[in-house]
């Protein structure tokens, strides 16, 4: 394993080797020349175990690791990957008789129907991405998510979006979630850093303001809950105990407050507002209190309804890497040691346990003292997506007004 040492892994230099050797895991092994797309699935080996399984979120996920390769390097290369998911997305995702996307297929057929918003959340990120990257013809597929959004999920008298509607836009379901509605100011913030466009923006900031301000003082807490019903009303009972539920999870989880805290600095980045980043430095200290492992390292992953005790304390890559990205905002703007500190001890616990030296890539999921559970690298959502985006949030963070222009964040 390379040896890195403190403050090497603030460098410029050595997140973008990471960034594209965490790439090139996908890129070396991703092009289905029966099926089109890409293939979503992998075993730590790069070994495909599904070569027909698509979801919307995988296949959206890996167009923005390519388009993100892309903007750091100008290569080709990864821009003709990035423009086969968007054919891919297109042609095979997309809904021609109702619009929108479809949640799953499997190689030319749908596998699930269903329009879901953390999908479309995924693919305008995509798109916006991609037009980061050069690729003029994301840029009428920006427009065109947001307006399938507008139209089907977004409801003004909330200021937030529905979960789930039927293929025919015939049924909503009662559930509702902060999840999607994350995600979904992310992708508002993509398509605006993207295209100029103040109403991204503008819809980015409603999203986070009705999560801070609707939904986060709901819990009792500095975490936020999950799960909603149609009145936008905590469900304390919404998938009671399973905090594995990959898109829905029950209990606090740790890893969805510090993202918050990242996606609230990086708004503040764009248009400074007097209560972004204090709240950002609020969720970050309660999650991070609550969630770092102090005996084996890393960020647990969900804690209980009473906010007392962890009920999940499995690692999750994902968590880890958040946390990653909203320490480097944190130490760029305060210049803080603590917050340095904080993102280069948790930068070497990840190094040491979930980038595969051997392969590439992230693995999925640690035990708490760190030990793999299979040698399933990647399911068919995950695509690293997580740890690009936090080393991209780390190089804007470390890299001043040159980086910010390049990476067109």
């Amino acid at each position: 394993m390379t040896v890195i040492h403190g403050n090497q892994f603030m460098e410029l230099t050595f997140l973008e080797k990471h960034i594209l050797d965490t790439v090139d895991f996908y890129a070396e092994h991703t092009e289905d020349e029966i099926n089109g797309g890409y293939f979503n699935t992998y075993l730590d080996d790069a070994a495909v175990p599904d070569a027909e399984i698509r979801s919307l979120v995988g296949t959206a996920r890996l167009i923005y690791i390519y388009s993100s390769a892309a903007i750091l390097t100008g290569s080709n290369k990864y821009r003709d990957l990035a423009k086969r998911g968007l054919n891919y997305l297109e042609e095979i995702h997309r809904d021609k008789e109702y619009g929108g996307y479809y949640w799953k297929v499997k190689g030319h057929r749908v596998e699930d129907n269903r329009k879901m918003a953390y999908g479309h959340a995924f693919a305008l990120l995509a798109a916006a991405s991609a037009y980061k990257a050069e690729i003029v013809e994301a840029k009428p597929m920006i427009e065109y998510i947001y307006e399938i959004l507008g139209e089907h999920f977004w409801r003004e008298e909330d200021g937030l979006y529905v979960d789930e509607i039927t293929a025919d836009w015939s049924l909503t379901s009662s559930y509702r979630g902060q999840n999607a509605n994350m995600h979904l100011c992310e992708a508002m913030m993509a398509a605006f850093e993207a295209t100029g466009d103040g109403k991204y923006d503008e819809r980015a900031r409603t999203i986070a303001h009705s999560v801070m301000f609707k939904l986060l003082p709901q819990s009792g807490t500095e975490m936020l809950w999950e799960h909603y019903d149609e009145n936008w009303k905590i469900d304390w009972d919404y998938e009671k105990g399973n905090t594995k539920n990959e898109f829905r999870p029950y209990g606090f989880v740790v890893g969805h407050s510090i993202e918050w805290s990242k996606l609230l600095q990086l708004l503040d980045r764009h248009q400074p507002e007097e209560w972004l980043f204090p709240r950002a430095e609020a969720l970050f200290r309660h999650a991070t209190n609550k969630g770092v492992d102090r005996k084996y390292g890393g960020i647990v992953y969900a804690v209980s309804p009473d906010n007392k005790s962890v009920i999940d304390n499995d690692k999750l890559y994902w968590v880890q890497t958040e946390a990653l990205g909203a320490a480097a905002l944190f130490a760029a703007r305060t210049d803080s040691a603590e917050y340095k500190e904080f993102y280069i001890s948790l930068f070497d616990y990840c190094f040491t346990h979930f980038v595969d030296h051997e392969h590439g890539g992230w693995y999925e999921q640690l035990d708490r003292r760190n030990a793999l559970y299979s040698n399933l690298k990647s399911p068919s959502p995950k695509a690293d997506y997580h740890p690009v985006t936090n080393a991209m949030t780390a190089m804007l963070a470390f890299g001043g007004a040159a980086m910010k222009s390049k990476l067109k964040m």
